[in-house]
């Protein structure tokens, strides 16, 4: 099998399929008339309808984030906030979750995959690989109506230990294995990229989000990830604001590995004049 399986962790209607993190389009389409299931398309109102798989529901990432005190964008609001959030999109304790892409920002279907791991439903919770751009290609049905969503409620068990701030992290600097998932530019310095300063956090290395899958926008397989992502057992992700970071954190959990998100990433940690920065590759 490519990807590690999570039965262990899952209900016994949600195992008893493919059983992975990671699911497939054949393993939607056999199971879009079951009435546990929650789909999530993360996009716009636009690209929503225009066509989603039947039964989505659009989620969007101001619905699940704020902008902090600080100016940080896309930061977690509280656990409150985020229960009736997904709520008012049908999400209960006995949902099964599908997040999918619905335009080409795989990283805002990680960052709502990571919102829901946060709130401890990570284990019901799968992305669809490839997204909506994998489903229309095999010629799958749409739709353009919105589907009628009765308001739920689910037990929200927040894990905090899946998000680091700049504190933990600066305690931990040497010691913890730091991904940095910006792309090339902005991990050198080159291009500030509307950060207060520029470069990046000192000993991070640069895992490019967008490298960690294929051009078909499908994920690229274990090993392959595996490699990328070095020895290292347990790591803190990071980019610009906290989007692209989730796809590393994605792909770490699918491989086993302990991961934490840096929420604040770059604009927090470079607004901390305090804080060391480093350039160059």
């Amino acid at each position: 099998m490519r990807w590690i399986f999570w039965a262990m962790l899952l209900p016994a209607a949600w195992s008893a399929g493919k059983g992975e993190m990671l699911v497939s389009t054949e393993w939607l389409a056999e199971r879009l008339n079951d009435p546990s299931l929650v789909i999530l398309h993360t996009g716009s109102a636009k690209d929503y309808q225009t066509g989603h798989i039947p039964g989505a529901r659009l989620v969007t990432l101001a619905d699940i984030s704020v902008t902090g005190e600080r100016g940080l964008r896309l930061e977690l609001p509280p656990v409150e906030t985020l229960r009736q959030a997904f709520g008012r999109l049908g999400v209960s304790d006995a949902s099964r979750i599908v997040v999918y892409a619905g335009n080409d920002s795989i990283q805002s279907a990680t960052r709502v995959w990571f919102t829901l791991d946060y709130l401890g439903l990570g284990g019901r919770a799968g992305l669809l690989d490839g997204g909506l751009a994998a489903w229309r290609t095999e010629g799958r049905p749409l739709s353009t109506e919105a589907p009628r969503v009765e308001p739920a409620v689910f037990t929200a068990r927040p894990r905090r230990d899946v998000v680091a701030d700049a504190g933990w992290l600066r305690e931990r600097l040497g010691r913890v294995t730091v991904l940095d998932a910006r792309t090339p530019e902005f991990y050198s310095g080159a291009d500030p990229g509307g950060m207060p300063r520029a470069g990046h956090i000192p000993g991070a290395r640069n895992v490019p989000f967008n490298t960690l899958w294929n051009a078909d926008r499908k994920w690229k397989p274990a090993a392959e990830l595996r490699a990328m992502f070095g020895p290292a057992k347990a790591v803190v992700t990071y980019c610009h604001i906290g989007q692209q970071a989730t796809a590393l954190y994605f792909a770490a959990r699918t491989l086993g590995l302990e991961v934490r998100l840096y929420d604040g990433s770059f604009q927090d940690w470079s607004s901390r004049p305090e804080l060391p920065v480093e350039s160059g590759r």
